[in-house]
């Protein structure tokens, strides 16, 4: 049986913000746009690792991802697909906004500054090498951002084959490379110049970065395969009705040659495939036609964090409460239930025991917090469930950024504890009427009276 494909490189966060442009601004002769949708999925090696995880294969994908909210958007979106190897990432996520109407790029927006510096040491160096010993085979995913760069020792250790799609600002793939995929606007940066046209870049490129075979794409046109021998050949798309979004298609293109390597098809079927599979790509819409479904949550237990973070990528609705939810009973329930139908995914912010007996007093509470965040999560309205240890929940609220925050009605009118943290993240408070006669307090007031 073949080994996973092992994809490394630099993840970006893609957005696309869909609307309908109708009218001009008033005060600039722009289209005024209508926004309808925000669809986040990865880009750049995400990207790339997602497309061959959709074929159905074994993927594992070693990348850097920063601890923001476009890198846990990304974590979000990632999860359930495949393996991410996470190394650390100095800087913000690159994150690539485009504003989309009537399914043409109107302008695209790029933020952040993330760079990965070093290679891995340690125990993550370790896990990173037995995952290159494992692997079917190895795509580089080079966006210039410095994972490929910081994993050039390791690299050169494998000997499954590496399919190497470079970036002008990446490293020089190394020696012995299966197949180089630069576009053909990458080779004429590749090659010195003059540029005679991508059948003499394959050929040229092929001897100055001593690989086995390059591959030059060149959009509808297909691709030109060279060979370490010298002799190339011309590799036509198939006939098909075309489409206009070709955000991704280097991707996928790599993706589906890098498979093909990986089960031992020459490497012109290699070619040949994924040709194939990017006009098929771009013919579907492109990397605008990718939705991450919810599905992608599986049936396995997901963090509060992870859940959360799945939620914001699919478009949804995150639901927040909190509470020390001692004994629980029908009131808290009522309130969850309620709490739950507000939106798409109801996260619980529990008390810890410690932070219970400062709110409540050093008999409570009765039931330890893992007992209580068992009997919550049991709940078919609770999604997840967070333990907090501080005296309020702004710091959970900080971390979900949930989109509503639900209190009982015992606090109407008072000034949230956590009002600032909310406030912040522009989240909406929702107070919820309590059920009458329904208390922890009064449970436990009445077994002691019995």
């Amino acid at each position: 049986m073949n080994g996973p494909l092992v994809v490394i490189g630099d993840t970006l966060l893609d957005v696309d913000i869909e609307g309908s442009a109708e009218r001009l601004a008033p005060d600039a002769p722009v289209p005024v746009v209508d926004v309808e949708a925000r669809h986040p999925r990865p880009g750049g090696a995400g990207l790339a690792a997602l497309l061959a995880a959709r074929d159905g294969a074994e993927v594992v994908l070693v990348t850097a991802l920063a601890d923001d909210e476009s890198g846990r958007t990304l974590r979000g979106l990632l999860n359930g697909r495949l393996r991410v190897v996470p190394v650390p990432l100095r800087g913000s996520t690159v994150c690539k906004t485009r504003v989309r109407a009537a399914g043409q790029t109107l302008v695209r927006l790029d933020t952040g500054d993330g760079h990965v510096v070093g290679g891995p040491a340690g125990e993550l160096a370790r896990t990173v090498r037995s995952v290159l010993r494992t692997a079917g085979a190895v795509l580089v995913s080079d966006y210039g951002r410095g994972m490929a760069g910081s994993l050039l020792d390791l690299l050169g250790e494998v000997d499954a084959p590496i399919v190497w799609d470079p970036h002008p600002k990446g490293p020089s793939p190394l020696a012995g490379c299966a197949l180089i995929t630069p576009s053909e606007s990458e080779a004429r940066l590749l090659c010195p110049p003059p540029y005679a046209g991508p059948d003499e870049a394959a050929r040229r490129l092929v001897k100055a970065l001593h690989a086995r075979a390059v591959a030059v794409t060149l959009g509808a046109d297909g691709a030109v395969l060279a060979h370490e021998g010298g002799h190339h050949t011309r590799i036509p798309p198939p006939l098909l009705d075309g489409g206009h979004d070709v955000c991704g298609a280097g991707d996928r293109f790599a993706a589906a040659a890098a498979l093909a390597l990986r089960d031992r098809l020459p490497v012109e079927d290699a070619v040949a495939l994924g040709v194939g599979e990017a006009a098929r790509f771009v013919e579907a819409g492109g990397a605008a036609a990718i939705r991450p479904s919810r599905a992608q949550m599986g049936d396995r237990p997901r963090t509060a964090i992870e859940i959360a973070d799945l939620v914001r990528a699919n478009g949804g609705r995150l639901i927040a409460t909190g509470g020390c939810f001692d004994l629980l009973h029908a009131g808290h329930v009522s309130l969850l239930r309620r709490a739950r139908a507000l939106g798409d995914a109801l996260i619980v912010c529990v008390n810890s025991d410690a932070s219970a007996r400062r709110l409540k007093g050093p008999n409570r509470p009765v039931v330890g917090q893992q007992d209580r965040a068992e009997v919550l999560g049991a709940l078919g309205c609770v999604d997840a469930v967070m333990i907090f240890d501080e005296d309020t929940p702004a710091e959970a609220i900080e971390r979900l950024r949930p989109h509503v925050w639900v209190k009982g009605g015992d606090y109407s009118g008072r000034e949230l504890p956590e009002a600032e943290s909310l406030r912040k993240l522009g989240a909406e408070t929702v107070v919820l009427a309590s059920v009458p006669g329904r208390s922890t307090t009064g449970i436990i007031a009445a077994m002691h009276a019995a």
